[in-house]
């Protein structure tokens, strides 16, 4: 075996191959990966719609939360996470994926400090969107997308074309 790996060294595409994965390798310790920060993944990975397109409200939906939680007089450090699953009816799979998400959150608002567990996407403040502690963690990039969706919602809600848009500014106008 090690004499047939010997005789691989020499051929062109092991050399080439090796070459390629020595220069991966040390252009990543040159430019190390770029954290991802929430207000980098709008239309990439939570799937949001592109500014400008209408919102709709959706049907009432109560979502899988963390209800109760359970600690180990033995081990304080251990919990048990109680989740009610909601209108997801969520099984499985599904329903561990989105308990370690929950639990993650959970987790996220007892080490990320309370003065730094806010999003922020006024068009006034773009040097300001979140702190970068919290813009690194699951639950601010889930946070952020929910600022702009809400955002983009109440845009779609008081647009003037429509008839809660216009009944919406023509109050507007008339306490003007």
């Amino acid at each position: 075996m090690v004499h047939y790996l010997e005789q691989r060294k020499s051929r062109l595409p092991y050399r080439i191959l090796s070459g390629f994965v020595a220069f991966t390798f040390m252009f990543s310790m040159v430019t190390p990966p770029t954290p991802l920060y929430a207000q980098n993944t709008s239309q990439t990975i939570l799937n949001l719609p592109p500014p400008g397109e209408m919102v709709r409200l959706s049907d009432g939906y109560a979502p899988a939360v963390i209800k109760a939680l359970t600690i180990n007089p033995q081990n304080p450090l251990q919990f048990d996470f109680i989740v009610d699953t909601g209108d997801s009816k969520l099984k499985g799979e599904a329903l561990k994926d989105e308990s370690n998400k929950l639990i993650k959150y959970f987790l996220a608002s007892l080490t990320v400090p309370d003065e730094d567990m806010w999003v922020n996407l006024s068009p006034y403040e773009k040097g300001r969107i979140i702190p970068e502690g919290f813009g690194v963690t699951e639950m601010g990039r889930d946070l952020l997308a929910q600022d702009y969706i809400l955002k983009q919602m109440m845009a779609s809600l008081i647009y003037p074309e429509d008839d809660l848009g216009k009944e919406f500014w023509a109050r507007v106008y008339k306490k003007a």
